[in-house]
């Protein structure tokens, strides 16, 4: 037995920030951050809080699904921008929506964190610890971001992304493929949120090179895995960290035929929300028909990675 995407569901914070907006903050402009990230606007929250924006992805995943609040039995929330420690956000998504003692839990590995989070869902399922799960990527990066720091108060930006899993029939075919993750511990320190009240910081040209370089036969891997060529791909949504990243690793992967998610460009990066949140809308709009083999691939902080095919509901 096997899981499937049943549906999926985002959140956005309604206050755009423009790049001109940040110009007003730090010496930069318009046209160096597009050239350098690509990233034209970004949405920031006011009052809104990690769960807040969970829970809106999740119930939005969830009335899309045709399942109610009690077939759910299990919630996962990757997040690395929690400010509180306990209850996790899992536990108060579950309570907002009502949904009655559900395994639980939430998972930290940054920006690759909704992969990682996924997997473990596909897993429980098909160990039959659980039948039907939520998964939410969430992030409120602005609440780590040091606002006078042109290098990072450009990219980061604040949302959430969710999808709704269900387990497959004997006969069906699983619809969530193997996992490929991992990491590079030794080059930790290249993104990083530490101590308390802690600003991100992060070695830009570090993570571009591992990035560019290391990741695109690790996405091939994730396709292997599933018995699917890149040029079969009907859509490529890597985590979305910038659009010179983005380019880089798609065009070595050979995804020729796929849509390459930049939903960077409308939402910054959003860490473990990008790859749900880019999903989401591609789903939203019809791009990819239903059943089409997708690769969700993230990295980041950790330095961690993950990436998994899916069939879009």
């Amino acid at each position: 037995m096997g899981s499937r995407i049943v549906s999926l569901g985002h959140y956005q914070p309604s206050r755009v920030v423009t790049n001109d907006e940040i110009a007003q903050l730090v010496d930069t402009n318009d046209e160096w951050i597009r050239d350098r990230v690509g990233i034209v606007t970004r949405r920031i929250a006011d009052g809104e809080t990690v769960s807040d924006m969970a829970t809106a992805a999740a119930a939005k995943a969830l009335a899309n699904s045709g399942l109610t609040a009690a077939d759910i039995d299990l919630v996962v929330v990757a997040t690395c921008t929690s400010i509180d420690r306990s209850p996790n956000v899992a536990c108060r998504v579950a309570a907002k929506l009502g949904i009655n003692a559900p395994g639980a839990f939430d998972v930290n590995t940054a920006c690759s964190g909704f992969s990682y989070a996924l997997a473990t869902a596909d897993h429980a399922i098909r160990a039959g610890a659980a039948r039907h799960a939520i998964v939410i990527g969430a992030e409120k990066l602005s609440d780590f971001t040091d606002w006078t720091d042109r290098s990072t108060c450009i990219i980061f930006a604040d949302g959430a992304g969710a999808a709704v899993l269900s387990a497959t029939a004997e006969d069906e075919p699983a619809g969530i493929g193997p996992v490929v993750w991992g990491s590079v511990p030794e080059k930790s320190d290249a993104v990083r949120i530490e101590g308390w009240r802690p600003y991100i910081q992060q070695e830009g040209q570090t993570v571009f090179r591992w990035a560019t370089t290391a990741l695109a036969p690790l996405a091939r891997q994730a396709c292997e895995r599933a018995g699917v060529a890149p040029e079969e791909l009907a859509a490529f949504v890597p985590h979305q960290a910038n659009t010179r990243i983005i380019d880089g690793i798609a065009k070595r992967l050979g995804a020729t035929n796929a849509i390459i998610a930049k939903d960077i460009v409308e939402s910054g990066n959003t860490s473990a929300a990008s790859v749900p949140l880019a999903l989401s809308k591609l789903v939203e709009r019809r791009e990819i028909p239903p059943g089409a083999p997708i690769l969700l691939f993230g990295f980041g902080g950790g330095l961690t990675y993950a990436g998994q095919v899916v069939r879009c509901p």
